[in-house]
């Protein structure tokens, strides 16, 4: 899959392209409670201001900020994906409960979906696009075959990923 393009994403078979601050005000009813993969993009690849303060909740009362120096070097150029996540499989674990967890998170309040926290030291971190894809698959295979296809391209995870 082509990481810098979303026309390319479009194509092979994602769909939504909303902002994050359209889903945190929808509460993500516009998503499917199927099990699935979903992206974070940004608009463009250029390199964005980092925040020194997280504006994600603090779960279980941890801070989620990082150092502005480690969000750097986790910086991926000419990459649109920032962020590589799953739902499911499960009835609970669908793309809308997941991403609506994301998006509490982002809002400060305590999520237990601490995954992709360095989206929340973004500025602008609310007018990035989330994207999703309902599998047949499982989804954590075709999240780790998204994560390994990244990383041979880029020769390192997106921004957001920490790990596999």
């Amino acid at each position: 899959m082509n990481f810098n393009s979303i026309d390319a994403i479009r194509q092979s078979g994602f769909e939504g392209f909303v902002t994050i601050s359209a889903l945190q005000k929808s509460k993500c009813c516009e998503v499917p409670t199927k099990p699935g993969v979903y992206l974070i993009l940004s608009s463009n690849t250029a390199r964005p201001d980092f925040l020194s303060e997280s504006v994600g909740g603090h779960f279980k009362g941890k801070n989620p900020t990082v150092a502005v120096g480690e969000l750097e070097s986790k910086w991926v150029e000419d990459a649109v994906v920032l962020n590589i996540g799953k739902a499911g499989p499960g009835k609970k674990a669908t793309l809308r409960s997941r991403l609506n967890d994301y998006m509490r998170y982002g809002q400060g309040k305590r999520s237990g979906h601490s995954g992709g926290r360095y989206i929340w030291q973004l500025t602008h971190s609310d007018n990035l696009l989330v994207c999703w894809k309902i599998t047949l698959d499982v989804p954590r295979t075709v999240e780790k075959a998204l994560m390994e296809e990244f990383k041979e391209v880029y020769g390192k995870l997106p921004f957001a990923n920490l790990m596999h």
